[in-house]
């Protein structure tokens, strides 16, 4: 079964990009398709202006794009409760510097999912 995972990324995107420091505020998500933990398709996209719908503007924009995991390095309750009423699910990238990094620790299950023991400081 396939599995499409966001991540906040810096530019230009992809594997190797870095991490965007903010979710709602990153400039664009790398998409990856995950089939059997194993990338089989990487996409780039861009995010949605910050003003048009606060901070539910990417939630509602990655779930239009199919996304059921996300990856990030923080958010505040209100975005956190509209990916969960969403169905997706969104886990801490803890210490990865890439994409990549982060999609790998996911794979293998090494990070912990907000709301699942996990708070953000």
């Amino acid at each position: 079964m396939s599995t499409i995972v966001a991540v906040p990324s810096e530019s230009p995107g992809g594997l190797d990009a870095g991490l965007g420091a903010h979710f709602g505020h990153c400039e664009l998500y790398t998409l990856i398709t995950l089939d059997d933990g194993k990338v089989s398709a990487v996409n780039v996209i861009p995010n949605v202006p910050h003003e048009q719908g606060g901070c539910m503007a990417p939630v509602s924009h990655l779930a239009q794009n199919r996304v059921r995991v996300l990856l990030a390095g923080g958010m505040g309750m209100r975005p956190l409760m509209g990916f969960q009423q969403m169905g997706i699910q969104v886990f801490h990238c803890g210490p990865a510097r890439t994409v990549g990094e982060a999609v790998q620790a996911f794979s293998e299950g090494r990070l912990p999912e907000f709301g699942q023991g996990f708070q953000q400081a």
